[in-house]
């Protein structure tokens, strides 16, 4: 027999989900944000060179 009343631990894992995407997203704009400065000394190394 099933239980009744509401699911055991739904709300930990909204919370968990909740807390693993912000990890996810934080990485991903600090990623872009590192890719975007790459860009920049590179076009910076690139126009002094030339």
């Amino acid at each position: 027999m099933g239980k009744k009343g509401k699911a055991k631990n739904t709300v930990n894992k909204a919370k968990h989900t909740k807390l693993v995407q912000q990890k996810k997203n934080k990485l991903r704009k600090e990623e872009a944000l590192r890719k975007e400065r790459l860009k920049a000394i590179m076009e910076r190394a690139k126009s002094k060179k030339s």
